[in-house]
């Protein structure tokens, strides 16, 4: 058989088995729609959720020294204290250490490593087998939700391309030997695809995504794809930007839909799109869907259902049992008197802020994560992502979150048409009381390409009345006097960049912190260190 009759072959074969996919897509699609729609959807995967993990935690040393079994008396659980990492630091360290049957039934062998934004200390998080099943249900949840919003399963019929973390993975220090692994999410999840997933639609390939260095990889996947049939890419804002840059510098094309022609979807997540939106637009090109998704490392949370405006569906039968405790009841110093001030899905309402607790087939229980969620509606459960708990911005009492520094600014910058790369938020304390100078908040923007005759005090203006708008206090701050008028700060191309890159913190899956109430971000941007 010659070369080309034998690559025919194979690529009617891959045509073939790719037919079947999509054909298996849609009728998952179908299933997925029907399930939404019936009433009570969400409490009854929540119920089977809380089954399976009790089950679970039953044959464990953190179950049986909670009380924690499927016949538990409901006061039981809600008197167990939510936690952060640090709490559960110790029973993760005897995982590390090969112990079995600690969080979660069995001998855990896969870490994600996790900071939750690159400024934040470093997690060992267990990625159990369960919680991989998880991964991958709720992955292909929100695919097919996808599916739903088009009317089609036609993104089954190309590639998928990920801009993930890398997939090379290091041995755990505390095991010897061929013990457990740590590394990137995306890494582990990567290395864990079912075989037709890895073969027919995962892009960029094992060997592509064992590449550690983010500008070789970055140029690696160009190479590799440019003449691939893709109908989705999926990845962080900020880097699909830089991908599309690369693309269209390689290609010569102005989109990416001119590259891809099948091109369908992109999958954005892990940072609120918000200034980003029409740059990626304008980008892929004419006919390219988005849809947003709400993935962690703890768990894959939530994802596209409708339009952006309308939130994203809470994946309730996934396997994770979600809890709400409201923001304005938060207090990380004193979490473990904060257990009965926590909510059922059921007894959660629309416009509150939340502190978001998780548990998990990782084995975390009652977790808070770090994030803040909003309900847009609680039947069905849809919600929108604000922020984190610990990068507020209330350096002067005006409590203001990430959601809303992205929406103010993508709001200032379409007005002025601008193209934000990168931004970051910070208090600029008064130097000295006694003259009457007050504070403000800085606001440090790296925009795509260097634009002349910007006018900052327009832009402060804009930010500052967007804000007024969107936070409450912050207005009355302002008008009371105890804030002045926000700086902007507009840095060279690169800046952030050279901040992420010092710091080894460039490409995959990083997030840039959109706000601290310190200036230990902004003053390295400021200073190049």
């Amino acid at each position: 058989m010659t070369t080309a009759a034998r690559q025919g072959g194979e690529g009617g074969a891959a045509s073939l088995v790719q037919g079947l996919v999509a054909f298996g897509a849609g009728m998952a699609t179908a299933r997925l729609r029907t399930r939404l729609a019936r009433t009570g959807e969400a409490e009854a995967g929540q119920r089977a959720a809380v089954r399976q993990l009790r089950r679970g935690w039953a044959r464990t040393v953190f179950g049986r020294e909670h009380g924690l079994h499927p016949e538990m008396r409901e006061a039981d659980w809600l008197a167990i204290p939510p936690r952060r990492y640090e709490e559960f630091r110790p029973w993760i360290d005897r995982m590390k250490g090969g112990e079995a049957d600690i969080l979660w039934p069995g001998t855990c062998r896969h870490f994600a490593v996790s900071s939750g934004t690159t400024a934040g200390r470093t997690k060992y998080l267990p990625v159990t087998s369960a919680l991989l099943q998880h991964f991958r249900r709720a992955g292909l949840d929100s695919l097919f939700l996808h599916a739903v919003r088009a009317g089609h399963p036609g993104i089954f019929r190309g590639r998928h391309l990920f801009l993930g973390g890398s997939t090379a993975l290091s041995p755990v220090a505390e095991v010897s030997g061929a013990g457990a692994v740590c590394g990137d999410l995306s890494g582990i999840t990567a290395l864990n695809l079912p075989a037709w997933a890895e073969r027919y639609l995962y892009e960029p390939g094992r060997e592509v995504a064992l590449i550690a260095d983010w500008p070789a990889k970055l140029e690696a996947i160009v190479q590799r794809t440019r003449t691939r049939d893709l109908t989705l890419i999926a990845g962080i804002p900020s880097w699909l930007l830089i991908l599309a840059e690369r693309v269209r510098a390689v290609t010569g094309r102005d989109t990416l839909r001119e590259v891809w022609p099948r091109l369908q979807c992109i999958v954005h997540g892990g940072v609120p799109l918000g200034p980003f939106a029409r740059q990626l637009a304008d980008v892929a090109g004419p006919g390219v869907a988005f849809h947003e998704v709400y993935p962690a490392s703890e768990g894959f949370i939530a994802a596209q259902e409708g339009e952006a405006a309308d939130g994203l569906r809470l994946l309730t039968a996934a396997g994770i049992q979600y809890e709400f405790l409201p923001l304005a009841q938060y207090d990380e110093a004193r979490l473990d008197q904060l257990a009965g001030a926590i909510l059922p899905l059921a007894e959660a309402r629309p416009g509150v802020d939340y502190a978001l607790v998780m548990s998990t087939p990782g084995g975390l229980c009652r977790y808070v994560i770090g994030d803040v969620i909003r309900f847009v509606t609680v039947d069905p459960p849809r919600l929108v992502y604000r922020g984190r708990t610990r990068l507020q911005l209330s350096a002067f009492g005006e409590h203001v979150i990430e959601h809303e520094l992205t929406e103010t600014l993508a709001e200032a910058g379409g007005r002025m048409n601008l193209a934000v790369a990168n931004f970051h938020v910070a208090p600029q304390f008064a130097a000295d009381a006694a003259t009457g100078r007050r504070g403000r908040h800085e606001w440090i923007i790296e925009l795509t390409a260097p634009q002349p005759g910007l006018p900052p005090d327009q832009l402060g203006a804009l930010l500052d009345a967007g804000l007024q708008r969107r936070n409450e206090d912050y207005e009355a701050k302002r008008r009371g006097g105890g804030l002045a008028a926000p700086e902007v700060r507009v840095v060279a191309p690169g800046t952030f960049a050279g901040w992420l890159q010092r710091r080894g913190k460039w490409g995959g899956q990083n997030k840039m912190p959109r706000c601290r109430s310190d200036r230990e971000v902004a003053d390295a941007l400021v200073e190049g260190r």
